[in-house]
């Protein structure tokens, strides 16, 4: 195992000796990346991807470093540093220099190989992108997050549609179905979607997989026709659905080792038509196994526990692996190699019993047979020649089922019986029939070792001579016929052989070493005698094939020869194409179905049958423009009625004119080495080599002496073109400068008129501008104004607002003046019934007094005359006046107890007046700014003119009210002087002695 450290170089070779993988392992080389710093350490390669060819590959590390891997030409260069990880690449687009890297900051790039430089930045993923899959055509592509799928134009590079979906669920995987429009969506929860690509209408949708193996499925895989997904997780059972049918058709149980699978991938095979039968498996152990899903045999396995694989991937012609080991690097590995073993043929069925030398035969004279149970006499020698005949016949009959048995266990004979029955083999077997058949031995070594010697110079410039769409089938045509060339030399000058290689070519397209040896076998066997007269066509064949159709048509042939129609017309443009322009892809795959399985002479019964079959419209053309025209170009032939005949000549056709005799039988090429072929006149190739190096030297002289020629021509006319210029020049600089000079008067009249104009407009613009400040301060003074008249507006409306306000209050207070005064009137109304009910109340004790005081006189008189009758005495006297006294002290008392309870009523009167007073002088009390209000004391006349800012009619209306309220005061004040007065009078009566009474009253 060889092992290549990339280190700070830029480009390189990826091994220094031709690389020789083991069948144990495989490997074809082991690359690294590690650092040159003062502390070496290894970058990581975490993401690797092949383009459509499976020759080249690129590899991205952990810090970005992408490398291209060209496992041909044996290079590797960096073609980008993006300074940040990758995490998915893709390189199947379809300009193949071209590659997608999904990076760390959920963007995704495309770049160039070859120039380097930055294609396109797209951007829309919120979450790392773990997968790009590419649709077969290159055209779009799919970009796979962990909750969401976005859908590329790589045309215009815009985002075409986005798959959101509920978090809770979350993409597994979103892919395209190889070579077909279908887009396969995985989710978490296990349900599987098939999308159309172009409407994005759901196709159909995965059933559940039954509940006894139930997996949580991690990782997918799909054949390369599109008919089988394989699904895996956190288990060790397979699941295999059959996309067509849409159903689960088998469950692998993988060893019970394997608990989890963490990668799928099916190995592509160029002989199974795309229906891959052999799956790879990486396991959590870092052993990725090969099983055969048919046979559900385990094949073979890389990587180990020591050396584990972390993630691979497989080439599309399933050629190399490359797998990124747990330890960061990288390996290549040789599927050849790991399947040698897998690959040998079966031990033959028939065993060859030789026969023993003559000598040996003679010596021992008798032949003795060794059974169990007995000792045999000898035999005589007549049976012993009677044995040895039958000995022989057997060995014939062995020779011939040895002849006709194939590797890979076919038997010639029953493939020829199913050809005949069914007319072609199968499509899906018929590369594995065709290997078989012409034997092919895949000397690897040996075709490497031509491949290694370069595009041969005859073919540098195919492209030129056959311009090919494609360039990847240009590239094999090209890499073909240069091996040819190397391995003989006569094929460098054969002109007819991109034709003769060409059909085999775009059908191994993907297997050049199938597709050499194809062309080898064919031009060994089926070319036998072709480049004995070269460089002009085969004349022997050429005879042969007008010689069978002379025996079998002599009217065609006879029509040939009348209108100068040799076979060079009507037999070597079929043969030196093998009959690619005039068949379609499936008429030629059947036509050399029966080939393969034939005599070499049935390709030139071939030629006989095609011209016999088209017979009418042969016959029907005269000019030789027709017939060039039909052996060039497609024709309204059945090829199974041309398959028919060319039976029917083999079998029918003489032996002396038979091509059968002249042609030797088929001879595979040779194991480990080809074959030297030099069938061909070796002066004439060897002349015409001299006379082209000869030609190739006089040509290089020629072109040298041109050149010389040539660049003295160019540098005598440059030279004079020179001294052109430089008169011209003069001239033109002389005309420039008298151009310069009226352009400079010209200019000076324009700038005098420029400034006269300038001028003019300066005053216009200083008028405009005294205008315009006018203008401004009669706005701006307009402006003023309009403030002003808004100001005033606006205290007029506060004024207004105001007295409103004051006359809102002003009406306010008089209603409670109003209220007041009401309440004071029945307050005095209150009074006066009171006042009235006390004087009742007086005047009813005053009568009662009266009463009692009178009803006390007359008892006083009555005494008084009882007295004076009874004793008219002075001692009567004294009582008498002791008894005045003691009443009169019972007077004053009285008096004195009626005076406290006038005093009483007094106060209680002028208290309520006072109240009443101070309430109304609070109501017009004015505030003062410190917040004190006027005093009490002061008169109310004070208070009222303190309203100076009511107006006349407000305050003429107060005035009439002070007025009025003056007055009542007044009248109020009379009446309570007046009472006072009666009361006075009242005390002093009753403090009057008793006798004045009495006089009083008479």
């Amino acid at each position: 195992m060889q092992s290549t450290d990339l280190g700070n170089k830029e480009s390189g070779k990826l091994w220094h000796r031709k690389p020789s993988p083991a069948a144990r392992d495989g490997i074809i080389v082991n690359i690294i990346h590690s650092t040159s710093d003062y502390l070496p350490k290894v970058l990581r390669f975490l993401n690797v991807a092949f383009d459509s060819s499976g020759d080249c590959l690129i590899a991205g590390d952990h810090q970005g470093n992408i490398y291209v891997f060209d496992l041909y030409g044996n290079r590797f260069n960096l073609v980008q540093r993006t300074a940040q990880a990758c995490t998915a690449l893709a390189f199947n687009l379809r300009r193949k220099s071209e590659f997608l890297v999904a990076l760390a900051d959920y963007s995704i790039k495309c770049f160039d190989t070859v120039t380097k430089e930055l294609v396109s930045w797209m951007r829309g993923h919120e979450s790392s992108v773990f997968s790009i899959s590419v649709h077969a055509s290159g055209r779009y592509a799919i970009t796979t997050s962990s909750d969401t799928a976005q859908l590329w134009d790589l045309d215009t590079f815009q985002r075409k549609r986005k798959l959101n979906i509920l978090q809770s669920v979350g993409i597994q995987k979103v892919f395209f179905l190889p070579l077909s429009n279908t887009i396969l969506s995985c989710f978490k929860d296990n349900s599987i979607f098939a999308w159309e690509c172009d409407t994005l209408s759901c196709r159909y949708q995965l059933p559940a997989p039954p509940e006894s193996s139930s997996i949580l499925y991690k990782v997918f895989a799909v054949t390369r026709d599109g008919r089988i997904l394989a699904a895996g997780g956190k288990s060790n059972h397979l699941h295999l659905w059959c996309l067509e049918a849409k159903q689960l058709f088998r469950i692998i149980q993988m060893p019970t080792k394997v608990r989890a699978i963490r990668h799928l991938e099916f190995l592509p095979d160029s002989f199974d038509a795309g229906s891959n039968q052999v799956l790879g498996v990486l396991s959590q152990d870092g052993i990725m196994r090969f099983v055969n899903i048919q046979t559900c045999k385990l094949l073979f396995e890389i990587g180990s526990l020591d050396e584990g694989i972390s993630s691979s991937v497989i080439s599309p012609h399933g050629r190399y692996i490359a797998s990124i080991m747990e330890n960061g690097s990288l390996n290549i590995y040789s599927v050849q190699a790991l399947t040698q073993e897998i690959n040998k043929p079966p031990p033959p069925l028939v065993k060859v019993i030789e026969d023993l030398p003559k000598s040996k035969l003679n010596s021992g004279g008798l032949k003795i047979k060794v059974t169990t149970g007995r000792v045999q006499r000898p035999a005589k020698s007549r049976e012993n020649k009677i044995q040895t005949r039958i000995l022989k016949q057997d060995l014939a009959g062995s020779f011939e089922n040895k002849e006709n048995e194939l590797s890979d266990g076919l038997n010639k004979k029953r493939l020829q019986v199913l050809l005949k029955g069914y007319g072609e083999y199968p499509m899906k077997y018929r590369m594995f029939i065709w290997r078989s058949l012409l034997q092919l031995p895949e000397n690897h070594t040996a075709f490497s070792s031509l491949e290694d010697k370069g595009v041969h110079v005859a073919f540098l410039n195919l492209q030129k001579k056959y311009p090919i769409k494609s360039g990847k089938l240009l590239r094999v045509l090209q890499r073909t016929l240069s091996a040819l060339a190397h391995w003989s030399a006569i094929f460098s000058d054969t002109p007819y052989l991109p034709l003769l290689a060409f059909p085999f070519v775009k059908l191994f397209q993907n297997n050049q070493l199938i597709c050499f040896e194809v062309v080898a076998t064919l031009i060994i066997n089926w070319c036998q005698h072709w480049f004995e007269y070269f460089p002009n066509p085969p004349i022997n064949i050429l005879s042969m094939i007008e010689n069978v159709l002379a025996f079998h048509d002599k009217d065609l042939l006879q029509h040939f020869i009348d209108h100068d129609i040799t076979s060079q017309l009507y037999a070597w443009p079929l043969l030196e194409t093998v009959f690619s322009e005039v068949l379609t892809r499936e008429e030629w795959l059947k036509l050399f179905d029966n080939v393969f399985s034939n005599h070499p002479s049935f390709l030139l019964m071939t030629v006989v049958a095609y011209n016999i079959c088209s017979r009418a419209p042969l016959l029907n053309c005269s000019l030789k423009d027709d017939f060039e025209y039909f052996f060039h170009h497609r024709n309204n032939l059945d090829i199974s009625v041309v398959i028919r005949e060319v039976y029917h000549l083999m079998d029918t056709t003489p032996t002396d004119i038979h091509p059968n005799s002249m042609l030797h039988v088929f001879v595979a090429l040779t194991k480990g080495q080809y074959p030297v072929f030099n069938q061909y006149p070796k002066f004439i190739v060897d002349y015409q080599t001299q006379e082209r190096e000869r030609i190739r030297i006089d040509e290089l002289d020629y072109l040298r002496e041109r050149q010389m020629v040539e660049d003295m021509q160019a540098e005598v006319d440059q030279q004079r073109v020179e001294d052109e210029a430089w008169y011209q020049k003069q001239e033109l600089l002389r005309k420039a400068e008298e151009t310069r000079r009226e352009l400079l008067l010209q200019e000076e009249e324009k700038m005098i008129q420029q400034r006269q104009r300038l001028a003019s407009v300066k005053r216009e613009l200083k008028v405009k501008e005294m205008h315009l400040q006018d203008a401004t301060r009669r706005r701006f003074l307009k402006l003023q104004q309009d403030q002003r008249e808004m100001e005033l507006r606006r205290l007029d409306d506060e004024i207004e607002r105001k007295v409103h306000m004051r006359d809102r209050e002003i009406a306010t207070t008089a209603k409670d003046l109003e209220m007041r005064h009401l309440e004071l009137e029945s307050q005095k109304r209150h009074y006066e019934k009171n006042l009235i009910r006390n004087q009742e109340a007086v005047a009813k004790e005053m009568r009662e007094d009266a009463n009692a005081f009178r009803r006390k006189v007359d008892l006083e008189e009555h005494m008084f005359h009882k007295l004076i009758e009874t004793d008219q005495t002075q001692n009567q006297k004294t009582q008498e006046w002791e008894e005045a006294k003691e009443k009169d002290f019972h007077l004053k008392s009285e008096k004195k107890a009626s005076a406290l309870a006038d005093a009483s009523r007094k106060w209680f009167l002028e208290k309520e007046i006072n109240d009443a007073l101070e309430h109304a002088e609070h109501l017009y009390m004015p505030s003062y700014p410190n917040g004190q209000v006027a005093s009490s004391g002061a008169p109310r006349t004070s208070q009222l003119d303190d309203i100076s800012e009511m107006d006349s009619s407000t305050c003429i209306s107060l005035n009439q009210r002070r007025i009025q309220w003056d007055t009542m005061e007044r009248d109020l004040v009379e009446r309570v002087r007046n009472l006072r007065q009666r009361l006075t009078v009242q005390a002093r009566n009753r403090r009057q002695p008793p006798h004045l009474l009495a006089t009083q009253r008479a």
